[in-house]
């Protein structure tokens, strides 16, 4: 699944090929840099490079512009799925975190489960 998702995020296109594949405009797509709605990749001499994540980002933004949302409205949907997103990685790390000093104190097999089992 790492692999997959480090695929996914692999800065592969020129804008010339995500300009085909998605429909926008350079202008377009710049516009959504400049907005910092998407953060393409530089390569070495400096051109922007997009992986298939942005322009999966890109899709939804041309979707969310075609339903009637502002710039404004997309980013903030953007900060509340960052901030949810977030949080459930805390959530997790703390649940790992607190797992693994159980099993190191000896005590996993003592505590018992929330759900009736253990």
């Amino acid at each position: 699944m790492k692999e997959k998702e480090f695929r996914r995020n692999m800065a592969v296109f020129p804008i010339g090929s995500v300009m085909k594949l998605t429909d926008l405009s350079a202008r377009q797509i710049r516009y959504y840099e400049d907005q910092e709605l998407i953060k393409p990749d530089r390569n070495e001499g400096n051109r922007r490079m997009y992986s298939l994540n942005d322009m999966d980002r890109l899709l939804e933004i041309k979707d969310y512009i075609s339903e009637g949302y502002n710039i404004a409205a997309i980013k903030k949907k953007y900060a509340e799925r960052e901030a949810k997103s977030k949080k459930a990685v805390s959530q997790t790390e703390v649940r790992r975190a607190l797992h693994n000093e159980l099993l190191q104190q000896g005590r996993f097999a003592s505590v018992r489960s929330p759900f009736g089992r253990g």
